[in-house]
Parts: structure tokens; sequence; C-alpha cells
């Protein structure tokens, strides 16, 4: 694969990514919903840490978190020359590829958009205001995907969780997000063959190395 066609997906989902996140921050306001179908929707939310809502706490977890984003980012571009250079399986450095336009995309968030954004609380955000909400590396991630597939009820004699109704699947998430989980699905999926070469070799060095058996004397072993 040509170091052109990967770094032509990680601009693809890129656009995308930074496209959608520019017109919900600039179109909508922070916890606004727009229906699109009965499952589907776009809720405007910002995800203060990482995935699924986890986060750490207080202005140096931020840091290091958006610090730590990246230092991944920079090794990401590393690998995917390294696995350019090494000749890998195309269907591998394209799926890497879509994982590191993932975490780009929201470093990009992190980084930036705390200085070049204001705040969504009170309305919509203005695009490079006097101020931003935030300082460098220190900015929210934008999420917008809202698949809502179905509720259900759990009974009152369940301990702890009973008596309620639970959404499954609630977390909002965004472009970036879809492609960093696609790209480690299609790796998983597909892993025997993008190292098919790697495992013929395993099990090739297992064989030669076990105990040949000399049938006519079997004490020659």
């Amino acid at each position: 694969m040509k170091p052109y066609k990967a770094f032509l997906i990680i601009f693809i989902i890129l656009v995308f990514d930074q496209l959608t996140k520019f017109w919900v921050k600039t179109h909508m306001f922070l916890g606004e919903e727009i229906p699109i179908t009965s499952w589907f929707s776009i809720h405007f939310t910002e995800n203060p840490g990482m995935a699924f809502g986890m986060v750490l706490p207080g202005v140096w977890g931020k840091l290091f978190l958006s610090a730590f984003r990246l230092v991944a980012v920079v090794g990401g571009v590393w690998f995917i020359l390294h696995l350019i250079k090494q000749k890998a399986h195309w269907g591998f450095v394209a799926a890497s590829s879509m994982i590191l336009a993932g975490a780009i995309g929201n470093m990009i968030d992190g980084t930036v958009y705390g200085v070049i954004f204001s705040d969504s609380y009170s309305g919509v955000a203005k695009l490079f205001p006097a101020r931003g909400y935030a300082g460098f590396l220190q900015g929210l991630v934008v999420d917008m995907v809202h698949i809502k597939l179905f509720t259900f009820y759990v009974p009152g004699w369940v301990p702890i969780a009973g008596g309620s109704f639970y959404e499954f699947f609630p977390f909002i998430f965004n472009v970036a997000d879809s492609a960093i989980t696609i790209g480690v699905f299609i790796i998983l999926i597909f892993q025997g063959v993008f190292f098919k070469e790697e495992f013929a070799g395993s099990k090739t060095h297992t064989s030669a190395d076990e105990p040949q058996i000399d049938i006519q004397n079997p004490a020659n072993v």
C-alpha cells in the first residue's frame, strides 16, 4: 500500500469528523437534540475525558490526557510509516489508519477547541471569540451521534438495578470514535488474514522444533 493511500484515509476521516463537530458546535447548544429517525438523533454533548465518560480529575488530569493523545498520535504516524515500509497487508494498514485518524480527530478537540470556541452552555458557541472557554490542551471532545436501538425494563425484584428503564448503548459518540471502533474490529476479525505469514511461520517453527522419532529405533529420540 502506497503512503498516500493511508494518509488519504486519515484525511477523509479527519475532514468528516471536524466538519460534523464544527457544525454541531456552531449550530447547537449543549444538550440540544435533533431527531433524524426513530432510532437515530444528533445530540450535542461534550466529553471532558476518555471513552464512555471516564475522566481524569482536575486540570492536570486533562492536561495529561491531552499530552498523552499528542504522544500517541506521533507514535501512530511512525507506526503507519513502519507498516508501509515493511509492506504489511493493506487491510491492516487501512484499519490502523482509521484508528490513527480517530485519535487525531479527538486530539484536535482536546488541544485547541477550548481556545478557538466559546462555551456552549448559554447558547450556540462562537468561533474565534475574544476568549475561549478553556486553555490550550484543555478543550472538550464534541460528541453528537446517539443511536437509540431499544430500551428495556428491569423488574423490581432485581437487586440494585431493578425497577428502572434502561437504554441499550446509551453512549453518545462522534465520527472519530466510530473510526477507532471500526478499525479495531476490522483488525480483530481479519487478523488471520493480516498476519497469515506470521501464523504460518510460527507453525513451521514449532514443527521444526518438535523432537523427531526414529521409528526403527524408538530409543533414538
